[in-house]
């Protein structure tokens, strides 16, 4: 019998609730470490994680799985360490919803880096620039009412 084989490589991007900028440099990488936990305890291997203060990414190759549940539990688990820990002055939530975007092995350099490269990116781009971009790029239908909510 054949064993089944996969090769799914994806980027997650979650936005902070109200879009405030709640992810700061003290807590960034527990944060990073903590999601990674999440992804490795459900078979999925981190390919790149990063944030700026208002959202994340997260690249990573994919056990197949149930997606809304993964996104959830990294939402939900993320925000109760946030919380239980004290590490924000403000109760710390994600906003509803997500983008998720798959990518070839031939493109996973060039998205990692992009990745790696967040704090110099946002210097250039709004948040919202960078999320409209990737969803005309991946040809998602989209309504701008049931976007994120962008506050720039």
């Amino acid at each position: 019998m054949a064993n089944p084989y996969h090769q799914i490589s994806m980027q997650l991007i979650i936005a902070v609730k109200y879009r405030e900028a709640l992810i700061t440099d003290i807590f960034r990488e527990d944060l990073h470490k903590y999601i990674t936990g999440i992804l490795q305890k459900q078979k999925h291997k981190l390919l790149a994680i990063n944030s700026v203060s208002d959202h994340m990414h997260i690249f990573f190759g994919m056990h197949p799985c149930d997606i809304p549940a993964l996104v959830r539990d990294i939402k939900s688990d993320s925000s109760t360490f946030i919380n239980a820990k004290k590490l924000s002055n403000h109760r710390f939530h994600w906003q509803e919803g997500y983008g998720l975007f798959s990518y070839s092995m031939s493109h996973r350099s060039s998205v990692i880096k992009y990745i790696e490269n967040q704090q110099e990116h946002h210097k250039k781009i709004t948040f919202k620039e960078e999320y409209l971009y990737h969803l005309k790029k991946f040809e998602v239908d989209y309504d701008l009412k049931y976007l994120f909510e962008f506050f720039d």
